[in-house]
């Protein structure tokens, strides 16, 4: 039995067109890459090309992939980017904590020159993002999901760039995510 090949995040692994890629991987101009620091495992699974993926020698830690949704929670903001602490990645809970960044020309698709990040997250802010090394909301989908006001409510959204407290009825800006039904507990 050959021993295992070790990889780091970055490494190219081979062309797309020799192996189908799995979990740990991703995509960049026609070649597979690590996403992971890991053991190279290759599996043909009835398929025709063999799945590529990069697994941990023990999986005792879940880290967010280049692409994966993860729940985070805002704990400093300046002019230039909002800093979290990665809660979720996916539905599945963190044991250690990450800390993330979400750029000011990350927090939307459109108009980034006009973004202010003091008008997008404050600190407490629950906000879902995507992970690409550096974190980005620049989707309608996501953003802010729970706020609270100074007066120690959950704020409710009313539009894209707004929320209220229901109790003093203050409205303070936020890039307020269009939370999807996949993201929603029952």
């Amino acid at each position: 039995m050959s021993p295992m090949k070790l990889c780091v995040p970055g490494d190219k692994l081979c062309s797309v067109e020799d192996c189908i890629p799995g979990t740990g991987v991703y995509l960049r101009h026609g070649y597979i890459y690590s996403s992971l620091a890991g053991y190279v495992l290759r599996k043909n699974e009835g398929e025709e090309l063999p799945v590529i993926s990069v697994v941990r020698e023990t999986e005792t830690q879940l880290l967010p992939d280049v692409g994966a949704i993860v729940t985070c929670k805002v704990t400093s903001i300046n002019p230039r980017f909002a800093k979290v602490h990665i809660l979720y990645v996916g539905s599945t809970p963190l044991k250690d904590r990450f800390r993330g960044t979400i750029r000011k020309e990350d927090v939307r698709a459109t108009e980034k020159d006009k973004v202010e990040t003091y008008k997008s997250f404050r600190p407490g802010d629950i906000v879902l993002a995507k992970s690409n090394y550096l974190l980005t909301t620049a989707e309608n989908e996501l953003g802010v999901v729970v706020a609270h006001s100074e007066a120690g409510a959950q704020m409710v959204p009313i539009s894209w760039c707004e929320m209220q407290c229901p109790r003093t009825h203050t409205k303070e800006f936020r890039k307020v995510a269009r939370v999807q039904p996949e993201y929603l507990q029952a």
